[in-house]
């Protein structure tokens, strides 16, 4: 089994910090892209992506699924 580190939000593929579009974090938090987003109750509303600290980790994680260099 991967450690927690090696299965880090911050090393998956899918986390998104906002950096690469011009963003700016807030603290250490992301959106997690692999999950859907998450609808609200209102039908007006719209869906949000999932937000995760960099250093939390999930049951998907894959050596296949770090983030491209």
């Amino acid at each position: 089994m991967a450690s927690t580190h090696d299965g880090a939000c911050e090393s998956c593929r899918f986390f998104d910090d906002h950096k690469l579009n011009g963003g700016v974090a807030a603290s250490d938090q992301g959106l997690c892209r692999f999950n859907p987003p998450v609808s609200q109750p209102a039908p007006e509303s719209k869906g949000l992506w999932p937000v995760v600290a960099s250093k939390d980790w999930c049951g998907h994680y894959t050596p296949e699924m770090t983030a491209a260099e």
